[in-house]
């Protein structure tokens, strides 16, 4: 049941056989981790079409990212997703046609290029993202808010783990 995109391969239990990765709490997680990664990508594939119907639902993370962190190198935003220039390059390109990113000289290095969510992309990710907060905030409406935050904390390490 092991699925690339979640960093779990094959061969990434070798690296740490013999201390414990066939242990009940292991097979939990992984179980747990696959089922919230499916839905995780049906999700953003719905969210992309709230916020264009035409946007590819990989390019949802790459708009959250310019919501958050604001204007951006083309290069780091392909290495924070993890592609490669002509894979950025492309979404770039489809995002700027659906009117969601500028992208502009980098004044510091005119080789480089800066990108940037438009007022309508920054208001259609809003939109999105707000709305996404409020479904979660209707499904763990029973959870008390230190689950949540410890929730957070939790996902916040395991996240900063899988970077290693």
């Amino acid at each position: 049941m092991h699925e690339d995109a979640n960093g779990g391969g094959h061969g990434a239990g070798s690296a740490v056989s013999g201390s414990g990765v066939n242990q009940p709490e292991f097979l939990a997680l992984e179980r747990e981790l696959t089922v919230l990664l499916r839905r995780a990508r049906a999700s953003q594939g719905e969210m992309a079409r709230e916020v264009h119907p035409d946007l590819e639902s990989s390019a949802y993370g790459l708009l959250v990212r310019l919501d958050e962190y604001g204007r951006q190198r083309a290069t780091e935003l392909a290495a924070y997703i993890g592609v490669g220039k002509a894979t950025m390059s492309r979404q770039l390109r489809a995002l700027e046609d659906l009117g969601l990113v500028t992208r502009a000289p980098d004044p510091a290095d005119g080789r480089a290029w800066l990108v940037e969510l438009t007022d309508e992309g920054r208001s259609r990710v809003g939109r999105v993202r707000d709305a996404r907060r409020a479904r979660y905030a209707g499904r763990l409406a029973d959870w008390d808010p230190g689950e949540v935050s410890e929730l957070a904390r939790l996902l916040h390490q395991l996240n900063l783990g899988m970077e290693k």
